[in-house]
């Protein structure tokens, strides 16, 4: 009996897509209202941002690729503004590429994991006041 195989080939915008869906259902998941493209007041973009039941703020950074991780290195950028950041990847990115530090959520357009649980570094008081209600704004202006 012959068997044929078609390889699909998936493109970076897809798989970016895919595994930031996966990461919010997560997120979701775990208790967290996330928001995607939310901007930092220092200018950069998080792919997902997230506000805990406790107030956490959580920021992931989606990689679809080895060479989209190679060529963006402003993840750095986005840790003064979270109580706890992560790389998400999909289930075959090369892994251990990744810096250690972030954590590390692997998803598809399903759900996903936590592989690595972010270290904790807890917002200053003012900065997770002002973050929290241009959070709440942002949301509420994409809601209605």
């Amino acid at each position: 009996m012959d068997v044929e195989l078609t390889i699909i080939t998936v493109s970076r915008p897809e798989t970016t897509s895919v595994v930031t869906r996966g990461a919010a259902r997560l997120l979701i998941a775990l208790g967290y209202a996330p928001v995607a493209e939310v901007g930092l007041p220092n200018g950069r973009r998080a792919d997902l941002m997230a506000l805990g039941p406790k107030g956490e703020i959580v920021i992931v950074e989606v990689k679809s690729c080895l060479e989209d991780f190679r060529t963006d290195g402003k993840w750095g950028d986005y840790q003064p503004y979270c109580d706890a950041f992560y790389f998400a990847v999909a289930p075959e990115f090369p892994r251990e590429i990744l810096p250690e530090g972030p954590g590390l959520i692997i998803a598809d357009g399903f759900g996903g994991a936590v592989l690595t649980e972010a270290p904790a570094s807890p917002l200053a008081p003012a900065r997770r006041k002002a973050l929290t209600l241009a959070f709440a704004r942002l949301a509420a202006m994409r809601g209605g």
